[in-house]
């Protein structure tokens, strides 16, 4: 979408007309831009014409999902299209001094909300790739059915799955009810919580942004905060403290890392190949 257009797209969904426009990091699926608009309010917009026409209303929905619990801040939705997202600004300043306190503490209090089952009511993405939120009867089979077999799908049309890995997942596939830890109720997850999708606000506190939500199990986003790093120890023991994990959980950060690591298969290719079959072999 050329310049012009998209300023022309969120002055309908804003009601003012835009003063002035710069580019801001926001990744590398879609364009991120700061707006001035003419009545004084500063917005966020993404905006992708490429992207799959659901994909801006799925990540409205995820946000207000989140904010239902609550627990941590998300950024308000202003207007949603197909090609665009207008979300308020958030001013970032320094974190507070108890910041990794406080965001191991309401992320418990986020998976403590729960979810209604395993699933969502409706399906998303992670990244730009399709994530489906299918309802499934328990974690086990939903894990299976809903994260790892569509990726390794996805892999395997791609090219991408060696037979070393195809053998790793026949592996886990066989063992996974037994590997996946107790029965827990589902977890309201953000689903994608890795260290550039957590910000700091205007009052030095948290706050998610970029979410792929679902019930699901909560040690999944805490694998994830693990996996690239961006969290320190004091997070996961605040966590801990408030919402203490079951036994063996440490053993199963590799397991719901997999997901991530074949997300990243899929979406970059090769240099994640060799680390999910790492992973593979040493879970499998």
């Amino acid at each position: 979408m050329a310049g012009w257009e998209l300023e022309e797209a969120v002055a309908r969904a804003m009601g003012s007309t835009v003063r002035s426009s710069c580019g801001v990091a926001g990744g590398d699926i879609n364009d991120a831009r700061e707006m001035t608009l003419a009545d004084g309010r500063v917005v966020f917009v993404k905006s992708n014409l490429g992207a799959d026409p659901t994909m801006f209303s799925a990540e409205a929905r995820g946000l207000a999902w989140l904010a239902q619990a609550r627990a941590l801040r998300v950024p308000e939705v202003l207007a949603v299209g197909e090609n665009l997202l207008v979300l308020e600004r958030i001013s970032a300043v320094r974190r507070r001094p108890d910041f990794d306190q406080r965001l191991g503490r309401d992320l418990a209090a986020l998976h403590r909300f729960g979810a209604p089952g395993f699933g969502l009511d409706h399906d998303n993405f992670i990244g730009r790739l399709p994530q489906s939120n299918a309802p499934a009867p328990n974690w086990p089979d939903f894990y299976r059915s809903r994260r790892l077999e569509p990726q390794l799908r996805l892999a395997r049309d791609a090219g991408l799955c060696s037979s070393a890995m195809a053998r790793g997942f026949d592996r886990l596939f066989t063992a996974l009810d037994e590997r996946v830890g107790p029965a827990e109720p589902p977890a309201r997850l953000h689903g994608d919580l890795w260290g550039g999708n957590v910000i700091v606000d205007e009052t030095g506190a948290g706050c998610l942004i970029d979410p792929a939500v679902y019930g699901g199990h909560r040690e999944v986003d805490l694998a994830m905060m693990r996996l690239f790093g961006g969290f320190g120890p004091r997070v996961f023991a605040a966590y801990e403290e408030a919402w203490p994990l079951s036994p063996g959980h440490q053993e199963r950060v590799p397991l719901y890392q997999l997901y991530f690591l074949m997300v990243h298969v899929n979406l970059f290719g090769g240099p994640y190949l060799a680390q999910a079959e790492h992973t593979l072999r040493a879970i499998a």
